[in-house]
């Protein structure tokens, strides 16, 4: 068991790791590594950085295990620091680049403020993240890439481990570009889909559902779950009810039990904390949602049930899918 001090100050020293694990994501340095080891001048050239601050950086990767010394100021690739590759199938860059983007990295060192005052510091600066992201091309691609990636391992998850009803339509509510509903279609060739999400994602859903052969199968539908949803057998609330606070949850659950074929049932894909203090994904993105969100939250399975009883449903069943998510299915009361 380590001293209580080491644990601290690891977690100090953890902080100048990831910002030069945000250096490697943001400069790209596994990709121009990608293809054989590299000085660091020429490793400085190719990503546009100044030679003399990067070895120092390299220097802190070394010791991470993400890049390795192949000569006298030459550096290689580790097999641990090509999940930062954009090509790379796990890819962690996007994820990276994300928390480190300008927003995140200031609601995260402003947690303090909001845990004071109440409210989220970032809200205060940059208002809602939708609309931070909407005015900010940049950040709105990252945070994009991120959320598909992020995406792949659940949505495998779900269309495994879930036995969708043979001929039900799936309502995929706030379903972004449309990746999960695909998914789900190809899975499960006698569904029907809706993508429903506001007016200016879903033209974006709209061109992935086609891509992928499913325009016979998929409907997109423009709105806002605040005011209603469309009709159908099966609701998908993919990473939503964690934005908002109780109340608004229970809105956008309302409108979907209001909605919902009598024998219809409520699918909400979230992490689930756990009840004991052990340390836990869900704990550490519940700070995220503190420090991002006005009233967003990571809950528990008690604190979903009670989100949902409030909605006129029951809570039927928590279903594990891995990568820290769990798929809560809930039935009309």
């Amino acid at each position: 068991m380590p001293h209580s001090d080491d644990l601290l100050w690891g977690a100090v020293s953890d902080l100048s790791r990831f910002a030069a694990l945000l250096t490697m994501a943001e400069l790209g340095l596994a990709d121009h590594l990608a293809h054989g080891p590299l000085d660091s001048a020429e490793l400085a050239r190719r990503c546009g950085a100044h030679a003399p601050s990067l070895r120092r950086v390299l220097r802190e990767l070394a010791g991470q295990g993400l890049v390795r010394p192949a000569g006298a100021d030459v550096y290689d690739l580790t097999e641990r620091g090509a999940a930062l590759r954009s090509d790379a199938p796990d890819s962690v860059r996007s994820s990276i680049r994300m928390l480190g983007e300008e927003g995140f990295w200031y609601a995260m060192g402003m947690l303090p403020a909001t845990v004071r005052e109440g409210s989220s510091a970032f809200v205060k600066r940059y208002g809602h993240l939708y609309d931070h992201l909407a005015e900010n091309p940049s950040s709105s691609s990252m945070f994009d890439d991120y959320m598909r990636r992020r995406a792949v391992p659940l949505t495998e998850g779900l269309a495994k481990r879930y036995t969708f009803p043979a001929t039900a339509t799936m309502v995929d509510v706030a379903g972004g570009k449309g990746h999960i509903l695909a998914t789900v279609l190809h899975a499960n060739p006698q569904m029907r889909g809706i993508l429903f999400d506001l007016e200016h994602v879903t033209a974006h859903a709209a061109r992935t559902l086609a891509a992928e052969g499913l325009s016979d199968r998929a409907e997109v539908v423009a709105g806002d779950f605040f005011a209603s949803v469309p009709v159908g057998d099966v609701y998908l609330l993919a990473s939503v009810l964690h934005n908002w606070d109780d109340e608004d949850a229970v809105k956008i659950l309302r409108n979907v039990r209001q909605a919902m074929n009598p024998d219809g049932r409520v699918l909400v894909l979230e992490v689930v904390l756990p009840d004991d203090q052990a340390p836990h994904l869900g704990k550490d993105i519940d700070l995220r949602m503190l420090a991002i969100f006005n009233g967003g939250a990571e809950r528990s399975r008690e604190e979903y049930a009670a989100l949902l009883g409030r909605a006129d449903l029951v809570l039927a069943d928590v279903i594990e899918i891995g990568s820290g998510a769990s798929l809560i299915e809930a039935r009309p009361r």
